[in-house]
C-alpha cells in the first residue's frame, strides 16, 4: 500500500518534523502520510484543519501540487509548506510557526480585572 510505504520512507526533514509533532507534543494530534480525498498529505491535524507539507526544491513547482492544495483548501484545510532545508537548518523556527498556527490567539488581551475608569470628556 502506498501510504504504508510513504510512512516507512520519510525524508530526513519529514522525520524531524514528525518527531516534534507526534504524541500531541504541540497540544494537537497530528497524523503522518494521511489520505485526504484522493491525495496523501505529509502530516495533518484534523482538529485544527491544518496540513503540513515538507518538500524538496522540485516539489511546489508542479501544477499537480497547486491543484491538490486548492482542493484541500476548499475542504477547509490550511496548508503550511516548508522546504526540506528550512526544516533541517532551522527546526525550532518551523516548530515555532506551527505553534503559532495551532494556538488560538484572542482578538484582544484578556481583562485582568480591577477598576475601570471611563473619562466622559466633560
Amino acid at each position: 500500500m502506498l501510504v504504508r510505504e510513504l510512512r516507512r520512507n520519510m525524508t530526513e526533514a519529514e522525520k524531524r518534523i514528525w518527531y516534534r509533532i507526534r504524541n500531541k507534543q504541540l497540544g494537537a494530534k497530528f497524523r503522518r502520510q494521511q489520505p485526504v480525498g484522493k491525495y496523501v498529505v505529509d502530516s495533518i491535524c484534523f482538529e485544527k484543519k491544518l496540513i503540513i507539507e515538507v518538500d524538496g526544491g522540485e516539489h511546489f513547482e508542479s501544477d499537480r501540487d497547486e491543484i491538490r492544495d486548492e482542493w484541500v483548501q476548499n475542504q477547509g484545510y490550511k496548508v503550511l509548506r516548508f522546504w526540506n532545508n528550512d526544516v533541517l537548518k532551522n527546526p525550532d523556527g518551523v516548530i515555532h510557526m506551527l505553534i503559532e498556527e495551532i494556538t488560538p490567539s484572542p482578538l484582544s488581551p484578556p481583562f485582568k480585572g480591577g477598576d475601570v475608569i471611563v473619562d466622559g470628556g466633560s
